[in-house]
């Protein structure tokens, strides 16, 4: 079964009023990612400034609308789909 890696990197220049509210938001969707057994995995950077999420079952261009459905996606700065072969 194929994977997309999608590495995400956020700048975020002043913290909004409402972020809270924002990683709240964010953590319910994917929440209900994995619950569909389509987000396979979620690694947060140390620094705190973006993720690396594994999706299955879900091909690039569905990839690439959930996370531009993201709540925290309008402070990104940089984002990447890889297309991965699971060998083990």
């Amino acid at each position: 079964m194929d994977r997309i890696e999608v590495i995400l990197i956020f700048e975020i220049k002043e913290t909004p009023t409402n972020f809270q509210e924002i990683l709240k938001q964010e953590q319910e969707i994917v929440s209900i990612w994995k619950q569909q057994g389509i987000l396979e995995h979620l690694f947060l950077r140390q620094s705190r400034d973006g993720a690396i999420l594994i999706f299955k079952n879900v091909d690039e261009q569905k990839a690439k609308e959930l996370v531009e459905g993201l709540p925290l996606y309008q402070f990104k700065k940089n984002v990447n789909y890889y297309n991965l072969v699971k060998q083990f």
